[in-house]
Protein backbone atom coordinates (compact mmCIF):
# COMPACT_ATOMS: atom_id res chain seq x y z
CA UNK A 1 0.00 0.00 0.00
CA UNK A 2 1.50 3.43 -0.84
CA UNK A 3 0.62 6.16 1.09
CA UNK A 4 1.12 9.66 0.31
CA UNK A 5 0.47 13.45 1.81
CA UNK A 6 -1.22 15.83 -0.51
CA UNK A 7 -2.66 19.24 -0.31
CA UNK A 8 -5.64 20.80 -1.27
CA UNK A 9 -5.17 21.57 -5.33
CA UNK A 10 -2.08 18.40 -5.34
CA UNK A 11 -2.84 15.32 -7.72
CA UNK A 12 -1.79 11.47 -7.90
CA UNK A 13 -1.65 10.04 -11.32
CA UNK A 14 -2.27 6.55 -11.87
CA UNK A 15 -1.06 5.26 -14.82
CA UNK A 16 -1.28 7.63 -17.79
CA UNK A 17 -5.07 8.54 -17.66
CA UNK A 18 -6.32 8.35 -13.85
CA UNK A 19 -5.76 11.59 -11.68
CA UNK A 20 -6.89 11.98 -8.16
CA UNK A 21 -6.94 15.49 -7.43
CA UNK A 22 -7.29 16.72 -3.43
CA UNK A 23 -10.14 19.17 -3.82
CA UNK A 24 -11.21 20.12 -0.10
CA UNK A 25 -10.34 18.73 3.32
CA UNK A 26 -13.16 19.71 6.04
CA UNK A 27 -12.22 18.38 9.70
CA UNK A 28 -11.95 14.46 8.73
CA UNK A 29 -13.58 14.36 5.46
CA UNK A 30 -11.53 14.88 2.18
CA UNK A 31 -13.35 15.91 -0.81
CA UNK A 32 -11.57 13.76 -3.78
CA UNK A 33 -11.81 14.80 -7.77
CA UNK A 34 -11.57 11.92 -9.80
CA UNK A 35 -11.06 12.26 -13.82
CA UNK A 36 -10.96 8.70 -15.29
CA UNK A 37 -11.98 7.52 -18.79
CA UNK A 38 -15.75 7.17 -19.64
CA UNK A 39 -15.05 3.46 -20.08
CA UNK A 40 -14.13 3.21 -16.40
CA UNK A 41 -15.95 2.54 -13.73
CA UNK A 42 -15.29 4.20 -10.81
CA UNK A 43 -16.76 3.61 -7.53
CA UNK A 44 -17.45 4.02 -4.05
CA UNK A 45 -16.37 0.83 -1.68
CA UNK A 46 -19.76 0.97 -0.12
CA UNK A 47 -21.65 1.28 -3.46
CA UNK A 48 -22.12 -2.58 -4.61
CA UNK A 49 -23.79 -3.41 -8.20
CA UNK A 50 -26.20 -5.61 -8.02
CA UNK A 51 -25.21 -9.33 -9.13
CA UNK A 52 -27.49 -8.67 -12.39
CA UNK A 53 -25.14 -5.56 -13.47
CA UNK A 54 -21.80 -6.71 -12.72
CA UNK A 55 -19.00 -3.83 -14.05
CA UNK A 56 -16.98 -4.91 -16.95
CA UNK A 57 -14.24 -2.48 -15.35
CA UNK A 58 -13.52 -1.77 -11.74
CA UNK A 59 -11.40 0.43 -10.56
CA UNK A 60 -9.33 -0.90 -7.26
CA UNK A 61 -10.00 0.70 -4.09
CA UNK A 62 -8.45 3.09 -2.44
CA UNK A 63 -8.25 2.56 1.17
CA UNK A 64 -6.66 5.27 4.04
CA UNK A 65 -6.06 4.13 7.52
CA UNK A 66 -8.57 5.50 9.73
CA UNK A 67 -6.25 7.26 12.10
CA UNK A 68 -4.83 9.67 8.84
CA UNK A 69 -5.53 13.02 9.52
CA UNK A 70 -5.21 16.12 6.94
CA UNK A 71 -2.11 18.17 7.58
Amino acid sequence: MLILTRKVGETVLIGENIRIMVVQVRGTQVHLGIEAPPDLLVLRTEVKPNSEKKPKVQAPAIFLPTDARAR
